[in-house]
């Protein structure tokens, strides 16, 4: 149902003021509805329900408005209800006492003191797993007919039906109907939680239907309003529209999870979750890169439509509604950068060697948690247990969520850099800096100190806690200078970090970003 740029008439109206419906007229993308009052601009999706003779009553108004009750008073049978409006989380499916499945919506702000809808199984359904349309007397086709391939295709089979599909509807103007049947087809079996609760409705009708991707977004309802004016019941759903937005970001290939049939990639700071097969991320992965994926440096490329999704989760005892974002399937295109076989197979040949010299890796990294060493200490100690020369001393101090970005940058511009724990320390020209390259974490910088190797010991003896608030004038005896939050923009990290410790930016070392 496509956003209508509507209006609100000049005077203020008072939600919830029944008026009847005397005609109805388009007025650019919308319909002006004249009733005995004033006029009422209506999307066109709710509009298209309604007669004159109806009764209407305006909540949240606009420009746009965006939730009404209307009574249908034309019909022959019953007079039926309809409401158009804004629902926020969708539960998931639950059994009544007479063991039949329902789904209960919220309703965001509703003026009309309507809080829930009250969805039957057989309406979510109806809607969004059996909607494709059907000749009188003959068998509904499936999603799998409508995208030509069968019940067992993998995902990356999917995709491939789904492109040929509308390649052949798109060469045929009057086809629009055809590309939105295969595109919800696809949106939907390409999601592994709603093809599995599809494949079950195929099986039984009457099984618990999942609302996709949790609510959020317009919809247009039939049914009738409770006795307390709180709860909508819902007899047929007629229209949604979920909110969604395009969002275009790098997403490491270290935080995806990888599957037989696709792989996951999910990130709590962005609040987003999308689902990849391998014909957009043709790498040949399978479920043992999740041993070392950590290891992997590489970013790809996501340029997707987002509809928003929401779990609610006790903490603390409390609710709270945890809002996330999911890429619609038919929507994500997924770049990859050229060098990613090359990655990742250092990343492979980096564990296996993990493996082979694991005891003493180990001894190093007990070493560290004692004292900071520089890398000319570490190469010492690495010749003795008898770890190659050509190993990359970073490895001893990482963490499966560090950022080589913010490492790499560093040590670029530092003549030394010692390993303490899980920090990096680097001695750079004008400055000294302590990284933990991990989102959420700073940059703390420090002056030049004369002897780094007594600062670097003195450093060792204190915490971040105790520099940033000067815990027995700790700060001002290591020469604390600032931190530099790393924040969602990896740019103005490093033209802050650059600003502080006296040095011009050099553009041209940046990774080329795309930050949403």
């Amino acid at each position: 149902m496509p956003e209508a740029n509507v209006q609100a008439t000049n005077r203020p109206r008072q939600p919830g003021q029944v008026q009847r419906i005397r005609g109805l007229q388009l007025d650019g993308p919308s319909v002006r509805c004249a009733t005995d009052g004033e006029d009422i601009l209506v999307p066109p999706v709710p509009a298209s329900y309604l007669r004159p003779g109806d009764d209407i009553c305006v909540g949240v108004s606009g420009p746009p408005i965006r939730e009404c009750l209307a009574t249908q008073n034309g019909l022959r049978r019953k007079a039926r209800q309809l409401y158009f409006g804004r629902i926020g989380y969708v539960a998931q499916p639950k059994a009544d006492k007479r063991d039949e499945y329902f789904v209960r919506a919220e309703v965001l702000e509703s003026a009309l003191g309507v809080r829930s809808l009250h969805l039957p199984n057989n309406a979510v359904r109806d809607y969004f797993y059996f909607f494709t349309p059907t000749s009188p007397g003959k068998r509904q086709p499936t999603l799998y007919e409508v995208l030509r391939t069968r019940p067992t295709a993998t995902p990356a089979d999917l995709r491939l039906s789904y492109r040929i599909c509308r390649l052949e509807h798109e060469s045929n103007s009057a086809a629009k109907p055809e590309i939105r049947s295969v595109e919800r087809a696809f949106n939907l079996l390409a999601h592994p939680d709603l093809r599995s609760c599809y494949d079950a409705l195929l099986q039984d009708p009457n099984a618990p239907a999942v609302f996709p991707y949790g609510g959020f977004g317009q919809c247009v309802v039939s049914g009738e309003l409770a006795e307390d004016g709180h709860t909508f019941f819902v007899r047929r759903l007629l229209s949604y529209l979920p909110d969604q937005r395009q969002r275009q970001f790098r997403a490491p290939l270290r935080r995806m999870e990888y599957f037989d049939k696709c792989a996951l990639y999910r990130d709590s700071r962005r609040k987003a979750e999308v689902y990849i097969d391998p014909s957009l991320l043709p790498l040949g992965w399978d479920p043992t890169w999740n041993q070392w994926r950590h290891l992997v440096a590489t970013k790809i490329g996501v340029t997707a439509a987002f509809v928003q999704s929401g779990k609610y989760r006790n903490k603390n005892g409390e609710w709270d509604l945890v809002r996330w974002e999911t890429a619609l399937p038919s929507r994500l295109c997924v770049t990859v950068p050229s060098d990613a076989q090359k990655v990742l197979a250092e990343a492979r040949r980096s564990y296996q060697r993990f493996g082979e010299y694991y005891d003493a890796i180990e001894q190093v990294r007990m070493r560290l948690q004692r004292e900071p060493l520089d890398q000319r200490d570490l190469g010492d100690l690495c010749r003795r247990l008898g770890i190659p020369p050509d190993f990359d001393i970073a490895q001893f101090c990482w963490k499966p969520d560090y950022d080589p970005y913010f490492y790499q940058q560093l040590k670029k511009r530092c003549q030394n850099v010692y390993l303490f724990r899980d920090e990096y320390i680097f001695d750079c020209r004008a400055a000294i800096v302590a990284e933990v390259p991990q989102l959420g974490h700073a940059t703390y910088i420090f002056a030049k100190a004369g002897d780094v190797r007594e600062f670097v010991n003195k450093y060792a003896t204190t915490c971040r806690d105790d520099i940033r608030k000067n815990r027995g004038n700790v700060a001002q005896q290591l020469g604390f200078i600032a931190r530099v939050m790393h924040g969602s923009n990896p740019r103005r990290w490093n033209r802050d970090l650059h600003a502080r410790i006296g040095e011009a930016v050099d553009y041209s070392l940046l990774l080329p970003l795309s930050i949403p």
